[in-house]
């Protein structure tokens, strides 16, 4: 595993077909992306789990670690590296349980009480949700803001990655802050050439 597996986090589009995804974390990956999330809201169980197994296999011999959105048994299921939870899934004491301690364990946070409370969790990272608002995720409960992830990364013990209508025009702005990591949807599934745009990204931050 990389040193610091969370710099430039691909969290997949459940909305893009089997083969559009196979294509994008393909080069994604050859990109430099350091660590991929399967996320699938759709509800289909078998859909999800085939979707993670072909990412799976993408990413075989590679170093980046597979990681499952929300379901720990779909996690478990594939042998994924880890699985990522938000506040209404699963407590992350059980998911711990379940999953053992070698894999990769994270939890998104929406406010600064879930913040304090994830420091005694656990957990291996935090998802801060969402820096600025997004399309691809309707339900934000709070919009940290620059200076909302600057107090967060001064506050936590556990690494923090930035999620969150991040893209190459506040960039700078979100890497000045220390944060250990940015997790990306539109900015690289959607880009013409998610290769180029995940070497772009790595480049802005200074590699």
């Amino acid at each position: 595993m990389k040193v610091n597996p969370y710099r430039l986090y691909l969290v997949t589009d459940d909305k893009q077909d089997l083969d559009t995804l196979k294509r994008v974390v393909t080069e994604a990956v050859a990109g430099g992306v350091t660590m991929v999330q399967v996320r699938e809201k759709q509800g289909d169980l078998r859909v999800f789990i085939a979707r993670v197994l072909a990412v799976k296999s993408i990413l075989q011999g590679t170093g980046v670690p597979l990681i499952v959105n929300d379901r720990v048994d779909v996690a478990l299921a594939v042998d994924a590296d880890g699985v990522h939870l938000g506040q209404s899934d699963m407590p992350v004491e059980t998911a711990r349980r379940l999953i053992g301690r070698d894999k990769l364990l994270g939890l998104s946070i929406e406010n600064q009480q879930q913040l304090i409370e994830a420091q005694s969790l656990p957990v291996d990272y935090l998802g801060l949700s969402a820096i600025f608002s997004t399309a691809t995720k309707t339900n934000i409960k709070k919009e940290w803001g620059i200076k909302g992830l600057t107090n967060a990364v001064a506050q936590s013990t556990l690494p923090i990655v930035a999620i969150g209508g991040i893209n190459v025009s506040n960039l700078d702005a979100v890497i000045a802050t220390n944060v250990d990591g940015v997790a990306l949807v539109s900015a690289i599934c959607h880009a013409q050439s998610p290769r180029q745009a995940a070497n772009n990204l790595l480049e802005q931050m200074g590699k």
